[in-house]
């Protein structure tokens, strides 16, 4: 029954609709935007998996806590508009 599902020419007329629906000026736009989304993701698992990775260490004397700076989430070379720092949650909180 789906032996053909997915022929050439069903991916032609699929491509077609999707020009006619969107347009060509916005499609570039969107891959753009899909682009930025994957490497804020990809950054952001890489991190995660970073934290989970390093082990806590002890500190001989309590004291203060040194306050961290935040994290920036990295852009594409050239394009600042869009960083913006990380806020940073507790495990404690939603």
């Amino acid at each position: 029954m789906f032996r053909n599902a997915l022929e050439p020419w069903h991916l032609l007329i699929l491509v077609t609709v999707i020009v006619l629906l969107f347009g060509s000026k916005k499609l570039p736009d969107a891959a753009r935007a899909l682009g930025k989304s994957m490497r804020i993701l990809k950054s952001e698992t890489k991190a995660m998996k970073e934290e989970g990775s390093t082990p806590p260490t002890a500190s001989p004397e309590p004291g203060p806590a040194t306050p961290e700076a935040p994290r920036t989430i990295q852009t594409a070379p050239g394009d600042t508009s869009s960083a913006r720092p990380v806020a940073e949650r507790s495990h404690g909180t939603l």
